[in-house]
């Protein structure tokens, strides 16, 4: 099982968030997702997350925020684990990404992006300010569907 972190920086009520739109055979093509990605055998969670941050964006995040995890379920693809951070305390300077392009968009604003159906699902947990760290399983079909949503028990 493949293990990632995804991190949403948040200044002023302002998300940063990535437009996957610039490497070829992407998976998250023309999506919006938070920056994050694979961890590497070396390093904890915790450190992937501050990693990509880092890569990804210019900035160190200080103090990341656990929010839950997301077992992302497929039928053609090896199953990946995600676990999620917030982090509203960076330092250094915002730089651009070869991943595609970085914006800050306005938490209202979030929901009406280009996003994957499951990642709507914890980021609607996300957006209540729901104090309890969720536990999901999104399950999709070879298309590329939501097929299935659980809470993990």
């Amino acid at each position: 099982m493949l293990l990632s972190t995804q991190i949403y920086i948040i200044k002023d009520g302002r998300w940063l968030m990535l437009l996957r739109n610039k490497k070829k055979n992407d998976i998250n093509h023309n999506k919006w997702i938070a920056v994050g990605g694979r961890k590497e055998a070396d390093e904890t969670i915790r450190e992937c997350a501050v990693r990509e941050a880092y890569e990804e964006t210019g900035l160190t995040i200080i103090n990341p925020d656990y929010k839950g995890r997301v077992l992302f379920e497929y039928d053609e693809n090896e199953p990946e684990e995600i676990y999620i951070y917030t982090c509203s305390t960076t330092e250094g300077s915002l730089h651009e990404c070869n991943e595609g392009t970085l914006a800050w968009i306005d938490e209202e604003e979030i929901l009406n992006l280009e996003l994957w159906e499951g990642d709507r699902v914890f980021l609607k947990k996300m957006l209540a300010h729901e104090a309890e760290a969720f536990d999901i399983i999104l399950h999709y079909d070879g298309e590329g569907n939501l097929t299935d949503i659980r809470e993990r028990e």
